[in-house]
């Protein structure tokens, strides 16, 4: 008990000495600091929460490029391999070409026989042009001189025709008169008889007589140039009628001349739509040029696609063939991973309240903690990332929890990264959005 009583004594002296003046000073000063303290970090943290906001929810994003060939064949090389580095235009793949350079060969003769064949065409074709201008001039000029030669053989003709009927009435006239001088001839041979014996019987004169005898005589005459007239009429009238049969042999003549001649004008004519067939083949042979030229085109298209480019800078990722591999086409060979880079961060939707476009953040990288990037937000996603998901919620059905939902954010970098990292799609990072 005693032992006790001094060490309850001992407290108490203790707890006296603590009490003193100056000690409680100091453990009040000592409170109201950290008090103080307490406080400012509670407003900072106050502050910061609502100037900042930050998630650890994101992960860097780029543009990842599928090397695959748009040709089929065996690759003879390779000239790239696994993370290697590659600038735009560098040779990564060689296909065999030894076929597709057939290929061009091929169309190009082709497409040679067929320009020589257009060449021959358009020969042709003038040569058409021209012989059927100059046989359609000739042959209108034929027809024309044939139907004036038969118009003029008709004219001729009816004149001809004229002409007989006019020797026809002067034989009537010439053979009308003949009668009548042989009338008057054998009347007066008579009388000169009659007054030949009368003139023996003395019953009339000699002056009597020799005028019967005269006038017989004159008689006699005049019906023998009756006879010569009708002769020649009838002379005039076959001459007539021969001509008219020559003219009409003419005309004859003449008429199948006009019809070859308006042969010939159509043949002529027809010999347009040669032109127009030639014309025809013209165009026919152009459009297989056109189509040949498309060919000799995809050909050597497809020859410069034996050798493949790395169409952006990167870095080559999963890379899976090698020589002596047979690809076809758009089959996957590798992958360039490009330099353009950026931050999909997914912020809660309550966190969005403040956050805009154009806003500075900063990025920490889980692999590079020592590094801090700076970027800024560049656009926000129209919907949540679970409502573009492969199987996205349906909240119409069965009981409804709400969650809050998170928002996709791309935020850009500003200026490249240093030199001493390397950074690619799918890394961890921790981006802080000031967004007052």
């Amino acid at each position: 008990m005693n032992q006790m009583e001094s060490n309850l004594s001992d407290i108490k002296e203790t707890g006296n000495i603590r009490r003193k003046p100056g000690m409680k000073r100091t453990y009040r000063a000592v409170i109201i600091a950290a008090s103080v303290i307490l406080i400012l970090a509670a407003a900072a943290y106050y502050v910061h929460s609502r100037s900042f906001e930050s998630t650890d929810n994101a992960f860097i994003e780029g543009d990842v490029v599928q090397i695959s060939p748009r040709v089929s064949g065996q690759v003879v090389r390779v000239y790239v391999a696994d993370n290697q580095r590659v600038h735009k235009g560098d040779l990564l793949v060689e296909i065999d070409a030894r076929d597709y350079g057939l290929r061009v060969e091929e169309t190009k003769a082709r497409l040679i026989d067929a320009e020589a064949r257009l060449s021959s065409a358009r020969s042709g074709v003038d040569l058409t042009s021209d012989v059927t201008a100059a046989t359609l001039v000739q042959a209108t000029a034929g027809l024309e001189a044939a139907r004036d030669q038969v118009d003029i053989l008709s004219a001729h003709l009816q004149q001809e025709e004229a002409d007989i009927q006019a020797a026809e009435a002067a034989l009537r006239q010439a053979e009308a008169g003949r009668l009548a001088t042989e009338a008057g001839t054998q009347r007066a041979q008579a009388d000169a008889t009659r007054y030949r014996a009368l003139f023996q019987k003395d019953e009339v004169s000699k002056q009597t007589l020799d005028r019967a005898e005269s006038e017989a005589k004159a008689s006699s005459a005049t019906l023998e140039a009756a006879g010569h007239a009708v002769s020649g009429a009838r002379a005039r009238l076959e001459q007539a009628k021969a001509a008219r049969i020559s003219t009409t042999s003419a005309l004859r003549q003449a008429n199948n001349l006009a019809h070859q001649a308006s042969g010939r004008l159509q043949e002529a004519r027809a010999g347009y739509k040669q032109v127009r067939i030639r014309e025809s083949e013209v165009k026919s042979v152009r459009a297989q040029i056109e189509q040949l030229s498309s060919s000799s085109r995809e050909s050597e298209l497809n020859l410069s696609f034996t050798r493949i480019y790395a169409p952006e800078a990167g870095t080559v990722t999963r890379k899976s063939v090698e020589p002596g591999n047979f690809v076809d086409v758009g089959q996957a060979l590798m992958a360039i991973v490009t330099d353009r880079l950026w931050v999909v961060a997914n912020f809660k939707e309550t966190q969005l309240t403040y956050m805009k476009p154009g806003q500075s953040a900063d990025i920490q990288i889980d692999a590079y903690p020592q590094h801090k990037l700076i970027g800024k937000v560049d656009s926000i996603q129209s919907g949540t990332g679970a409502r573009f998901s492969l199987l996205p919620a349906e909240n119409a059905t069965g009981n409804y929890v709400k969650v809050i939902q998170r928002m996709p954010v791309k935020i850009t970098f500003l200026g490249s990264p240093p030199a001493d990292i390397q950074l690619g799609p799918g890394m961890s990072v921790e981006p802080t959005v000031r967004v007052r």
